[in-house]
């Protein structure tokens, strides 16, 4: 049994989601302890609970201590075997971080899985946005190996959440490394603005406008979709996704939220600040990418490297976690102003 200290390093509850994956995808038995050690409410919140729960439907788990702040689990993985499931969080828990935790889990199963998730937030702090996930992370993947698409049924936010979304993830018999070393010209810069029942306060327009006007000040022109959406009328809130491409292949991203008294052009000046400073650094994977593709590249074949602006603690958090179940070694190595991050498999 793979045993792992949920203390550790960040102590947060990137350690539970990427063990209870990667031990899904080894069939190897988990017990992790001190989970979530280091937050003010340590152990198993509602979308850390829905997460594993739902890891375990994938993978025909037994569990042990699963229930709400519990921070000790025994995880006992069988087969994944594809098919359709639903997940429910219940409040405005974040539903791409419980997505972060099982499309590791969808990507080795024996057939294609259809995960639907409601009753959560798509747009939260402390969270990438459904869109991040959507234009970032998955295009990126896709050159790996890996095909998924991601449809939002409904945007959700804080406080009430009730969005809901679906993850469609086809297996891969094995996923290619991945090199991102050279950041080359930048191609593209778009993004979607999107509000819930917010229109007649134009605030989708009004964070366009603000991000537009950011970069072009700094030489970047922008391609912004509008996106008035009036899927929940329970919720209303905002976000904006801006990601930029270059002729190398490489694609930053940088998000905001809206939030009560939060000027929409404050976060349309947040997003595009965001996107900036991994541009200006001529990183080829952002903060929050970085930290994402670990357990990917840990389990890709060949050696992967791409460049990072800082080593954030999610980051180093999951190559710990990475080497300690797999027992690799990742190389980190400081290249100017960039950190270089390479696994040599």
């Amino acid at each position: 049994m793979i045993e792992i200290d949920g203390s550790q390093k960040s102590g947060s509850g990137t350690i539970l989601r990427q063990s209870v994956a990667l031990a899904a995808i080894l069939k190897q038995d988990l017990h992790i302890y001190n989970i979530r050690q280091n937050r003010p409410q340590p152990g198993l919140r509602p979308q850390h609970l829905e997460a594993v729960l739902t890891a375990a439907k994938l993978c025909d788990a037994e569990i042990k201590g699963a229930m709400l702040n519990s921070c000790e689990l025994v995880f006992k993985p069988k087969r994944t075997r594809g098919g359709r499931y639903e997940a429910k969080i219940g409040t405005a828990g974040s539903i791409p971080m419980l997505m972060l935790t099982v499309l590791p889990i969808c990507a080795f199963s024996e057939d294609t899985i259809h995960l639907s998730v409601s009753r959560g937030g798509t747009d939260v702090r402390h969270s990438p946005t459904i869109n991040y996930i959507r234009h970032v992370l998955l295009p990126i993947l896709e050159r790996m190996g890996l095909n998924a698409t991601l449809d939002v049924g409904t945007y959700g936010y804080y406080p009430k959440g009730m969005g809901e979304a679906t993850l469609t993830v086809k297996p891969c018999t094995s996923l290619k490394a991945l090199s991102l070393d050279d950041f080359g010209e930048i191609k593209r810069i778009e993004g979607i603005s999107v509000c819930t029942y917010l229109e007649e306060r134009k605030v989708a327009e009004r964070q366009a406008v603000a991000a537009n006007q950011f970069l072009s000040e700094r030489g970047y022109a922008t391609k912004i979709q509008l996106m008035n959406d009036r899927s929940n009328p329970i919720q209303k809130g905002s976000s904006l996704t801006l990601w930029a491409e270059t002729d190398t292949g490489v694609i930053l991203g940088g998000d905001a939220i809206g939030e009560i008294s939060k000027p929409s052009e404050t976060v349309g000046k947040e997003a595009a600040q965001n996107l900036l400073i991994d541009m200006s650094a001529a990183a080829t994977a952002d903060i929050h990418l970085a930290d994402m593709l670990v357990p990917y590249i840990s389990l890709a074949e060949g050696c992967s490297k791409y460049l990072t602006r800082a080593i954030s603690d999610h980051l180093e958090t999951n190559i710990w976690l990475a080497e300690t179940m797999l027992n690799i070694q990742f190389h980190m190595e400081k290249t100017g102003t960039l950190y270089s991050i390479s696994d040599p498999s």
